[in-house]
């Protein structure tokens, strides 16, 4: 009997076929199959050959910061990222990730637009927003620990574009961020919808994940390794400066004020 593979062995060994284009990324991205002696799953392939150059990321790809938040996602125990891998493709070098079929929540919407300055019971406010006609509506999102998570690890990998769009329910009560490509800039360059517990204390769960990146991105530690083959030693002492700010502080961060806090468009 031939042995399952793993989603991230399936996703290294297997067969890419390319089936179609995500057309509204900004870079390349494949709606691909992978297959492997029976054993098939969809995915997404995005190929470094098709990255545009981006001035304030010069080093590297986005291929390999796509690798490098799945890595930190992976260390924190929380699983918030897709299987991902860098491999050979059709069309060269990529990442691959594996591909999520966004379900119908079942905590219930993760962001609204609400009437009023308050964002209400197991909500919380990010900012006031356009709707036409002259009219604002606050744009607010869920109360949701699962979130909150998604919110402290932006924080460690420092994501430039935490977009609406970039958070898929998936089974099981899970929930996934996807795009990692703008993260782990040296500069502080965070930009989220995910600003609701801004100044608020963190979990005593954060703490103790952040705890254990702070040891697993030591010198010669396993996730500081892996990041050396991935993104800057510049880069990788930022985020040991995050982490230790995140700890010292034991808050969530709030907007600096030298960069726009929310990405456009926001989903």
């Amino acid at each position: 009997m031939t042995a399952t593979r793993t989603p991230a062995e399936l996703l290294t060994e297997g067969e890419l076929t390319v089936r179609g284009r995500i057309s509204e990324a900004s870079n390349a991205a494949l709606y691909c199959t992978v297959s492997y002696e029976g054993q098939e799953a969809a995915c997404i392939y995005k190929p470094v050959a098709g990255e545009r150059p981006l001035w304030d990321f010069p080093d590297g790809t986005l291929a390999e910061r796509e690798m490098a938040a799945f890595e930190v996602s992976e260390a924190t125990g929380w699983g918030l990222v897709p299987p991902t891998v860098l491999r050979e493709g059709p069309y060269g070098e990529g990442m691959c990730q594996l591909w999520i079929d966004a379900e119908a929540d079942e905590g219930g919407r993760l962001l609204a637009l609400v009437d009023g300055e308050e964002p209400g019971p197991g909500w919380k406010a990010i900012a006031f927003a356009e709707v036409g006609e002259g009219k604002t509506a606050l744009l607010v999102h869920a109360d949701d620990e699962r979130l909150r998570r998604l919110a402290v690890l932006d924080a460690v990998i420092n994501n430039a574009d935490r977009k609406g769009g970039h958070l898929l329910p998936g089974g099981e009560g899970r929930l996934y961020g996807i795009d990692h490509g703008v993260t782990f800039n040296a500069e502080n360059k965070l930009r989220t919808l995910l600003w609701g517990w801004a100044g608020e204390p963190l979990t005593p769960e954060a703490v103790a994940v952040l705890t254990e990146l702070k040891g697993a991105l030591g010198e010669g530690g396993a996730l500081a390794v892996r990041l050396a083959e991935l993104v800057t030693s510049d880069e990788i002492e930022a985020t040991r400066v995050r982490v230790d700010a995140l700890l010292e502080s034991g808050r969530h961060p709030e907007p600096s004020g030298e960069w726009p806090a929310i990405p456009w468009p926001p989903v």
